[in-house]
């Protein structure tokens, strides 16, 4: 008999790929006579272990009483309709999609016909090759059929390689939309913050400019040297300098949204600056083991443990013998000269076909050896899987909340410079305070405002992480969710 491949500790069953094969089992008596002659040639689906902890480390006690996470509509959350819109656009016009979606199709195609294989094949077939010098030839034609009956395991194995085949692509698809979704609500995200750094880096450098004016008028009345004067065009030129950044930032971003899009143009709405998308006091609140439900990666490492156990199993099958039925027909007629044509004769043919492997040095034990390693080894894939979702996710979820904190600090510092920049406004109009110092407070209170917005871009970025980490996207409309 066969041995039992080894599986990881743990008791939760092979998932999602365990339930598309059992929807795939074959009816008909043959699968039954496999079960009954093949039984130490079957390949035991391994369990595969969670091996997630109980709760989030990196979520407040608040966030773990909240309702659970929105994974198919996440992007919302900003209440942005301009972005609503891009991500519709992405999900129906994106070429990635397209692709997986079309690997999808082949795979259901042959998912379909999984059993022709082990179905009676039939068949016609002719023979007519006269000799040059013979002075008679013949004339063959026949109908040939063959059943294999798919014992020992083939059957089941060839099943659970399909199905595994089709996991995947459906997996890949799944995971072309949350890498699409997480991309368009990215490259948004740093478009509308590029053009909100740059319309506070042209205010820097207006003042700039205003301080050079200033300073010139000051080194006219003598008030100031040419080193002030100097500096102050230092600091122009690196005020304008600056805007290049955002400005590049902005032609990018337009430019990867029109790819994501399909599109060789990028969108025309996105010319035009807009406002930074804005996240509320938002509260995270799922368990670990939702990750193998509903991360693309690990529900594609479930259906190749599955096709690594087909595989195994079709093996093994090679061990043991083909077994099916199988006959033909064969019509005959001997064709004298160019002219008459003999009587013809009919030949029937049916039976038993066996094929029994007998010695081969030990190819087929080592191919069923490989693929037991092999079956080990997507086990362990799995595995690693679980842990780098989890990883992914815990990490997402500390940037998030730092940002939250650097937000808040930064927040209250900006609050001081704006109480600075109000108090030298009241001073200006009073007379006791001139241009130079309206400029500096100015120029204190924007750059305040750039750390800010900066902050929140990567807030945002840590958001878009997060639910891309826990496998965010909308499903297909042909299919339901789990």
């Amino acid at each position: 008999m066969g041995t039992t491949t080894p599986h990881p500790s743990g008791s939760t069953p092979l998932g999602a790929a365990h339930r598309t094969y059992r929807h795939l089992r074959y009816p008909s008596i043959a699968c039954a006579l496999a079960a009954l002659l093949g039984g130490c040639a079957m390949v035991q689906l391994p369990r595969l272990a969670d091996d997630t902890p109980p709760a989030w480390q990196n979520t407040s006690a608040s966030e773990a009483k909240a309702p659970a996470p929105d994974l198919r509509g996440w992007w919302k959350a900003f209440n942005d309709p301009e972005l609503d819109r891009l991500v519709d656009q992405a999900l129906s016009g994106n070429l990635t999609i397209a692709q997986a979606a079309l690997r999808i199709d082949a795979a259901r195609t042959l998912a379909d016909h999984r059993y022709a294989g082990f179905l009676p094949q039939f068949g016609v077939h002719t023979l007519n090759e006269p000799a040059p010098d013979s002075s008679a030839s013949y004339f063959q034609m026949g109908f040939d059929t063959k059943w294999e009956l798919g014992l020992f395991g083939r059957s089941t194995g060839h099943s659970r390689v399909v199905a595994g085949d089709l996991g995947i692509a459906e997996s890949d698809r799944q995971a072309a939309r949350v890498s699409v979704v997480a991309e368009v609500a990215r490259s948004y995200v740093e478009l509308r913050g590029a053009q909100r750094r740059q319309g506070l880096l042209e205010q820097l450098a207006a003042d700039a400019r205003d301080k050079v004016g200033l300073t010139e008028t000051r080194v006219r009345l003598r008030l100031a040297s040419a080193n002030d004067l100097a500096r102050a065009r230092v600091e122009q030129a690196s005020a304008e300098a600056a805007l290049y950044e955002p400005r590049l930032a902005v032609v990018q971003s337009r430019q990867k949204l029109g790819v994501l899009l399909g599109k060789i143009e990028p969108d025309a709405a996105l010319v035009g600056a807009g406002t930074q998308p804005e996240l509320g006091d938002l509260r995270i609140a799922s368990a670990p083991a939702d990750l193998l439900r509903t991360r693309p990666e690990i529900r594609r490492a479930e259906s190749e443990v599955l096709k690594a156990a087909g595989e195994l199993g079709l093996a093994r099958a090679e061990l043991y013998p083909r077994l099916g039925l199988g006959g033909s027909l064969t019509y005959s007629a001997r064709v004298i000269g160019r002219t008459r044509l003999s009587d013809a004769d009919g030949i029937v043919t049916f039976g038993p076909a066996i094929d029994i492997p007998l010695f081969d040095w030990g190819a087929r034990k080592a191919a069923a050896d490989a693929r037991d390693a092999e079956l080990s080894a997507s086990v362990l894939t799995y595995r690693q899987a679980v842990l780098e979702g989890i990883a992914e996710a815990e990490t997402a979820m500390a940037a998030l909340e730092r940002q939250r904190e650097r937000i808040a600090a930064l927040g209250r510092g900006l609050a001081g410079v704006e109480h600075a920049a109000a108090t030298t406004g009241t001073l200006r109009r009073l007379g006791l305070a001139d241009g130079f110092d309206r400029v500096t407070s100015t120029a204190a209170l924007v750059q305040a405002r750039l750390e800010i917005a900066q902050a929140e871009q990567e807030r945002n970025i840590a958001f878009i992480a997060l639910y891309k980490a826990l496998g965010g996207a909308p499903l297909p409309h042909a299919e339901p969710a789990d």
